[in-house]
């Protein structure tokens, strides 16, 4: 795999909207948590390839939200790389909990997570229908509920 370059987005640079939307189909949700948390955008050479939010959610606890890798890049262990990075940047910023949730139907990330050391803590039945207006279809799965995974650091 070619080297990934991984840094925080700087204050006035573009918002990666066509990534994040990969990963969250709610450009309003986006808005409200891109403004509370760091931003990190993974390249290779000069093209900006993947991106992941943490965002502090309670005392030395933070959320990894929507981690986004580029189709044209994806199967490449990118996703892999950007979440091992915010797990490493959680530790540095003195969290003790990483938490992430994914819907139900996102069967990819869920294996990814686990691989990651993330493990399933819980369910947020019907998170999907309370919080987003358009049905989310994945994988032919209908996406009702979320999956929270944590892990300790």
């Amino acid at each position: 795999m070619e080297k990934i370059l991984i840094r925080e987005m700087n204050k006035g640079e573009d918002i990666p909207y066509e990534l994040l939307l990969l990963a969250d189909p709610s450009r309003e949700i986006i808005k409200d948590y891109i403004n509370r948390g760091i931003c990190y955008l993974g390249f290779i050479e000069n093209s900006l390839v993947g991106v992941y939010i943490l965002l502090r959610t309670r005392p030395f606890t933070l959320e990894l939200v929507n981690v986004a890798v580029d189709e044209r890049y994806q199967g490449k262990g990118i996703g892999k790389t950007l979440v091992l990075d915010a797990i490493s940047k959680a530790r540095e910023k003195g969290a003790k909990t990483l938490e992430i949730g994914t819907g139900n139907s996102s069967i990819m990330q869920l294996a990814l997570y686990q691989k990651c050391g993330l493990r399933i803590t819980g369910i947020d039945k019907d998170f999907f229908k309370r919080h987003y207006k358009e049905k989310i279809l994945e994988n032919g799965i209908e996406c009702i509920d979320m999956i929270r995974l944590s892990m300790d650091l």
